[in-house]
């Protein structure tokens, strides 16, 4: 096994890496049953003194089972900042995760992949006038894994992210999630209405028969809150207006785990925004939506231009009411406020500058 300082290809472009001088990991260090062999303590010796001399782009040669995820992890442990292991396929990055997991138990090991089962995008045949609707099948625990991804980023350092390729696919704002946080503190003055509709515009619904990931429950003067991102669901107790107080439950039985002075509640789907940015937003897509429809009767395109209007429009009426509407990616550029040609926001986005990858 060997570290080298390899030169990216003509026309590859890396992905921005910025490196500082390592110090110490803010959470528990590395936790091993073995320690460092053979090439291993020369490799992760000369990997750290590069990121210290400030190189952008290193790789770590090795053969299969020579320990190169131990030699990263060691690297890892040894430097001062969130990393994001991106991985080729599902497979190998549930494997690195359960790896990574083991190696720092204390820390925020996230999972990041595609949460789709089955997608189907939105079709339109206007010789048969035949349109067919998106379908997908979203798997609820990685939806809930990739939501704990992005609110572990904005909340704390000690995070080690392990993603497949769609970290780099488009998500919403993270000025956004982080802005629409609802901070619950023991004693302060929030009040159980002000609670609620902070709530609703995080995108969480009432349901107070059952209580699932994304929703949340009224009960007399406690609000059951069941996190999008956490297996465990959050009960706030009022006193007048006053937050009495906080506690972790179980779920299942409604069994009081441990009491809180204190907890940060995100919102329950990436694909949020502000009210101050919906409502430019939305006049934007009202103005794009009159431009396609122009250009579609000028060329004689009635259908599409009749069809691309109903859709549109029933999705603003949805944005304006819910604040959400099926599709929601597809006017990202508007809700974000970002220029035409403006790549999305993405997971990196959520790292700080100084991350490694």
């Amino acid at each position: 096994m060997k570290s080298v300082v390899k030169t990216p290809a003509p026309g590859f472009r890396w992905l921005p890496l910025q490196a500082r001088a390592c110090s110490r990991f803010l959470a528990a260090p590395l936790k091993s049953d073995y320690q460092p062999t053979g090439d291993q303590p020369q490799a992760i010796t000369q990997l750290v003194a590069s990121i210290k001399a400030g190189h952008r782009h290193q790789t770590l040669l090795g053969v299969t089972g020579s320990g190169k995820t131990f030699t990263m992890a060691n690297v890892i442990a040894q430097c001062d900042r969130p990393t994001l292991i991106i991985s080729h396929n599902k497979t190998l990055a549930a494997q690195l995760y359960s790896e990574f997991k083991n190696f720092f138990p204390e820390n925020a090991v996230e999972y990041f992949v595609s949460y789709y089962d089955y997608y189907q995008p939105e079709a339109y045949i206007p010789s048969s006038d035949t349109f067919i609707e998106k379908d997908s099948s979203i798997n609820e625990e990685i939806e809930r894994l990739r939501i704990a991804t992005t609110s572990s980023l904005v909340s704390r350092r000690d995070v080690i992210v392990v993603a497949s390729v769609s970290c780099i696919y488009g998500l919403g704002s993270p000025e956004d999630f982080t802005e629409l946080r609802i901070a619950l503190r023991k004693h302060d003055p929030l009040g159980r209405n002000v609670l609620l509709e902070k709530l609703v515009d995080n995108l969480y619904e009432r349901n107070d028969y059952e209580l699932k990931r994304g929703r949340f429950r009224v009960r007399g003067d406690v609000v059951d809150i069941m996190p999008a991102y956490s297996e465990l669901g959050l009960r706030v107790e009022f006193f007048g207006e006053e937050v009495d107080a906080l506690s972790e439950f179980d779920p299942l039985t409604g069994k009081v785990l441990r009491q809180l002075d204190q907890f940060d509640l995100y919102p329950a789907n990436q694909y949020v925004t502000t009210r101050g940015k919906l409502e430019p937003a939305i006049a934007a897509i009202k103005a794009e939506l009159e431009q396609r429809v122009a250009d579609f009767e000028k060329n004689g395109q009635l259908l599409e231009a009749q069809r691309i209007r109903m859709r549109t429009n029933y999705d603003l009426e949805m944005l304006q009411e819910m604040g959400f509407c099926n599709g929601i990616e597809n006017y990202s550029r508007h809700l974000t406020g970002r220029k035409p040609g403006d790549r999305p926001f993405c997971l990196l986005d959520f790292f700080p500058k100084d991350f490694l990858l």
